[in-house]
């Protein structure tokens, strides 16, 4: 055995594959956003790499078949190209379930209520009861409309599949480019403005740019998941049937994680026959390799273990249960996060913080504020000391509590939609993405591409109101607690009473992690 712990790589030439404006790293939920909203937005010269052969990431290929929480009481909050997925696929049959955009806000209904109540997230978890915009959908037929939203723009985007970028052309500080691998061997496309949309900060970490990693082992974010879908099941009954027996509903779950010695749960599909088994492998960290290979042969190692079990525990509803499929790719939730011109906290959800800024206003799953909408700033897209580079998508910049309410997949299909257009209106104007002109970006996307944004004059005053009149959402005891904590911690440091604690700051911090100390969302 060898006692070398490195190889010296001789220097090489890297032939140059290609030249555009934007250059978009990755094709998930973000960066197939960020191609689609340049492109809508006037840019004429962009390249989309992507890893795989196929356009979702972690929604068509690691089978994340829900999307949650895109409306708020009576308000369609998340709009956008996250809404015009649906509206496209709406059009096919069984391709789409959830309430529609007349019916989000109900409460009078109890039969609706009723009926929903069987599909997960689809009523608010808050009094009133009310229908709630989420929306489950198939996987494949996304794909394919993936790809059709991409060549009604060929003429302004090249996609280059099969194609990992690994590492940033620098000048100085500034991002020339991109390395990629394929197998064509190791080239390079080089750009005015490359949006890292990889999910892992694959480009921004080799930046010098700052950026967090995995830390906190509670949060949903430090898990992983192999998801897979089971076939032959009848979802009505498997409702019905706990309803009627919720000990014996509760020992099934439970029964669950012990035959598969991680977490995982039945969840709905767009379909009565199929549902999907959603997992969480705690402690794992899907940008190492180590914790991606066992999160995904222990999970398949259980598949056949829990369609048995299911079969066995309730047979009114999975007698004839078989493996329908197996997510293609690992379901990834957290790695690297930048840390950026602004870090998002829990603040931001328990003091509804306004951002001049403002380039996505979202409802989001989190109960400090009863999953009212927050404004998400572009600061938070942009690098520390590093120039003509964008980080959209789940990696963007959140401390380790806020990121698991900022990285699903709305986040990242409004944050990739801004960082498109924001790029666009950059090499328009001849600026780099720091310096761009952040006004005309939002009224790109409110007046022009579907995004609701707060204080923009081509948004409907209505959204505004239903925030208003609900208070932001923070009326919830969580929030409560929070601005006790607060309004005491500030009058404390005003005092002349010696800060025996320690605690430095404004009290707002401090206040939200006493709020949140015993609360943990997975």
């Amino acid at each position: 055995m060898s006692d070398i712990k490195t190889i010296l790589e001789p220097q090489r030439d890297i032939p140059i594959y290609d030249e555009c404006d934007i250059l978009i790293v990755g094709g998930g939920a973000a960066g197939h956003s960020a191609a689609i909203a340049a492109a809508r937005a006037g840019a004429k010269n962009i390249v989309l790499l992507e890893r795989y052969g196929y356009m979702g990431g972690d929604v068509t290929g690691g089978y994340v078949i829900m999307v949650p929480k895109l409306s708020w009481y009576d308000k369609s909050f998340v709009r956008g190209l996250q809404e015009e997925w649906f509206t496209r696929l709406n059009k096919i049959p069984q391709a789409v379930l959830a309430p529609s955009l007349k019916e989000i806000g109900r409460s009078d209904d109890k039969a609706l209520l009723g009926v929903w109540s069987r599909i997960h997230g689809c009523v608010s978890e808050s009094e009133p009861k009310r229908l709630v915009r989420a929306v489950y959908f198939e996987p494949n037929e996304l794909k394919i409309e993936l790809d059709k939203m991409l060549l009604e723009h060929k003429d302004s985007i090249r996609v280059m599949c099969h194609s990992w970028g690994v590492k940033p052309v620098m000048e100085g500080s500034a991002v020339r480019g991109v390395i990629f691998e394929s197998k064509e061997g190791r080239k390079a496309v080089l750009a005015k403005c490359v949006i890292d949309c990889t999910g892992d900060g694959d480009i921004f970490r080799y930046t010098g740019a700052p950026y967090s990693t995995l830390a906190d082992g509670r949060t949903r974010s430090s898990t992983t998941a192999l998801v897979w879908r089971i076939g032959g099941i009848n979802w009505d009954l498997y409702c019905e049937w706990m309803k009627n027996n919720p000990e014996e509903a509760q020992a099934l779950r439970d029964g669950c994680i012990k035959v598969a010695g991680f977490r995982c749960l039945p969840l709905p599909s767009s379909r009565n026959d199929v549902c999907w088994i959603n997992n969480w492998h705690a402690d794992r960290d899907c940008a190492k390799i180590k914790d991606a290979t066992e999160t995904e042969m222990n999970a398949r190692n259980k598949i056949r273990d829990i369609i048995e079990y299911l079969r066995e525990a309730c047979p009114v509803a999975f007698r004839n249960a078989y493996l329908y499929d197996i997510a293609p790719q690992l379901g990834t939730r957290g790695s690297c996060r930048l840390k950026g011109e602004y870090v998002m906290t829990a603040n931001d959800f328990a003091f509804s913080t306004k951002h001049d800024d403002v380039i996505a206003w979202h409802s989001t799953i989190c109960m400090i504020n009863d999953c009212a909408p927050i404004e998400i700033p572009y600061r938070a897209l942009l690098p520390r000391g590093v120039e003509n580079l964008l980080a959209a998508g789940r990696h963007l910049s959140a401390d380790n509590v806020a990121i698991d309410w900022l990285n699903l997949i709305p986040q990242c299909v409004g944050t990739g939609q801004a960082a498109g257009v924001a790029a666009a209106v950059a090499v328009s104007d001849g600026v780099s993405v720091r310096d761009v002109n952040i006004r005309k970006v939002q009224d790109i996307l409110a007046g022009e591409q579907d995004v609701p944004l707060p204080r923009n004059e081509h948004t409907d005053k209505s959204y505004t109101e239903v925030c208003e009149a609900h208070q932001y959402g923070l009326y919830t005891e969580l929030a409560k607690k929070a601005h006790e904590e607060a309004e005491t911690l500030k009058a404390y440091r005003q005092s002349d009473v010696p800060h025996l604690d320690g605690r430095e700051g404004d009290g707002a911090d401090d206040a939200v992690s006493a709020a949140l100390k015993e609360y943990r969302q997975w």
